[in-house]
């Protein structure tokens, strides 16, 4: 260990000095925060209110919804902050309660995602044993589990991280994350590294190879099919791949960006692509799901007191 110094906290440099430009960014902010909160907000409630949604699948959008609210919120209320802050400093409980937060999103986001493609396969593939399997204990389980199963992995990668010494306390981020925190540490980071490792392969396993088989299931009864019944699965399944595909691009741009050089990119691509998870797929779910499934889009212009046919 050399040159460790005991930080109480870490700079956040990407911020930078962007002058009268702050209030610009500060106002686009939160009118995105705003519209995340409305539009998420609406159809969690829109679903708990309206007894014709109290189905499987909308009860696995609802989680989404809200998993998208809490998400937002370990991002938000800080960068607004920040942005009119003129010191970009953030204390270390601070920084590993929102990496907490932000990598329990992430992954409870994935989870919650693998639940509804399994969700799409037994009502396509399994039509009439479809209730017997998906019991109101059943859906219960699906909705809970992506919850703990995420707050537990991420809980054992914060303790790890609380124990290390830092040689630096420069974070070239809007937010903090793990990946930066462990590249400052000058103590052993060998069982972060490894654990790290273990949550990758769990998290590959457990959300991205179910959701892949439960895809290929259903193309392969779709192909068997009528005409009717690949319409409807069509019309459930693409906002459903379109949500997958969109958080999935978001990661892997972090991922990324964290792995690789990339300070040739323009610096507000950059900042874009960073925040990216955190922003587009909370704004993109509720309009693309309120707008694609017909008895959402009913019951959100009844709850609004809209004409119904609209």
């Amino acid at each position: 260990m050399e040159n460790s110094t005991h930080f109480k906290v870490f700079r956040l440099a990407a911020y930078g000095d962007i002058g009268q430009l702050k209030y610009f960014h500060f106002a686009v902010v939160t009118v995105l925060y705003v519209v995340i909160i409305l539009a998420n907000a609406l159809l969690i409630g829109v679903i708990c209110i309206e007894r014709s949604l109290h189905e499987p699948m909308y009860l696995f959008l609802c989680a989404l919804f809200v998993n998208q609210l809490y998400g937002s919120t370990g991002l938000f209320p800080a960068l607004m902050f920040y942005l009119l802050s003129d010191t970009h400093d953030i204390s270390l409980l601070y920084c590993y309660l929102q990496i907490y937060v932000l990598y329990t999103y992430g992954l409870t986001e994935f989870s919650n995602l693998s639940v509804m493609s399994y969700d799409r396969y037994i009502s396509i593939c399994y039509p009439l044993q479809y209730n017997n399997i998906m019991t109101p204990k059943t859906i219960c389980g699906l909705i809970l589990l992506p919850w703990v199963y995420s707050f537990f992995l991420i809980a054992i990668v914060i303790s790890l991280s609380l124990r290390l010494q830092f040689c630096g306390n420069v974070l070239d981020r809007l937010y903090c994350d793990n990946y930066s925190v462990v590249k400052l540490a000058c103590s052993n980071t060998m069982l972060n590294n490894i654990w790290g490792l273990v949550v990758t392969v769990l998290s590959i396993s457990c959300t991205i190879f179910p959701t892949i088989y439960s895809y290929v299931r259903i193309l392969q009864i779709c192909l068997k099919s009528s005409k009717e019944t690949k319409q409807k699965a069509f019309n459930t399944c693409t906002p459903h791949i379109s949500s997958l595909l969109n958080f999935s691009f978001g990661w892997l741009f972090v991922i990324i960006q964290g792995r690789y050089e990339t300070a040739d990119l323009p610096p507000i691509l950059r900042t874009i692509l960073f925040v990216y998870f955190l922003i587009c797929p909370p704004i993109f779910n509720p309009l693309m799901y309120g707008v694609r499934m017909v008895k959402i889009r009913h019951a959100c212009n009844k709850v609004l007191g809209l004409n119904p046919e609209t």
